[in-house]
């Protein structure tokens, strides 16, 4: 692994798989292998006898080296609820998590790992996604969802990243509400306030369309 980046984001479904694999299609457009990992999943489906999230298997299918799915999620739970809750049966060890992590990283140039949640989202008792990002000693890159509130949220973040002593090389602006108003705006006063750089605005779109996304991403 020449490089690898931790995605976290301002809240829970502020579209960071879909920057994640943005992400994924940025790097191999400049000729470097990826792979894609989603460590904790909550809200998985049965695939064949076995546990599988969609957010997960898009990492998988759009990388460019391939690995076991089991290696790039290995804490995948059914239920749809915040991590801590959905493993009381199955607690999430950071030592597992960074066992596969070690496993896979030498596999490609560039390796992103997607949190759950928010930065403090909970994984178990005293542990959170902070603890993750600071485990596995990667730079962050924040997805801040462009809709009502987000200048406030994505402060908040920049904020409690610092202040964990992790470094924030960027931030992407996901614009997940076509009819907010005031967007570019928004987007302007948080890059002022921000104490990482913006990497892009990645524009709405109602398809998965990665190649688009992935050509609004720059400076990495």
């Amino acid at each position: 692994m020449k490089k690898g980046f931790f995605i976290t984001g301002t809240d829970t479904g502020v579209g960071k798989t879909w920057a994640s694999v943005a992400l994924l299609h940025y790097f191999n457009q400049k000729g470097e292998s990826t792979l894609g990992m989603k460590p904790v999943a909550a809200g998985c489906e049965w695939l064949n006898g076995e546990l599988r999230n969609e957010d997960a298997l898009l990492l998988q299918k759009h990388a460019s080296v391939q690995v076991d799915y089991p290696k790039i999620n290995p804490y995948a739970f059914k239920m749809p609820v915040s991590p801590h809750l959905a493993a009381k049966s199955n607690p999430i060890k950071l030592d597992v998590i960074e066992a596969a992590f070690n496993e896979i990283k030498d596999e490609a140039d560039v390796l992103i790992v997607e949190g759950a949640g928010g930065w403090f989202a909970p994984l178990d008792e005293g542990v959170d996604i902070a603890d993750l990002a600071k485990q596995l000693e990667l730079p962050v890159i924040v997805v801040v969802a462009i809709r009502l509130g987000c200048i406030n949220h994505a402060r908040l973040t920049f904020q409690a990243i610092q202040a964990s002593g992790v470094l924030c090389v960027g931030w992407l602006a996901m614009c997940t509400d076509p009819l907010m108003l005031k967007q570019d705006e928004n987007i302007a006063t948080i890059k002022e306030k921000a104490s990482a750089p913006l990497l892009g605005v990645l524009p709405y779109t109602e398809n998965m369309d990665f190649v688009l996304l992935a050509d609004h991403i720059h400076d990495l």
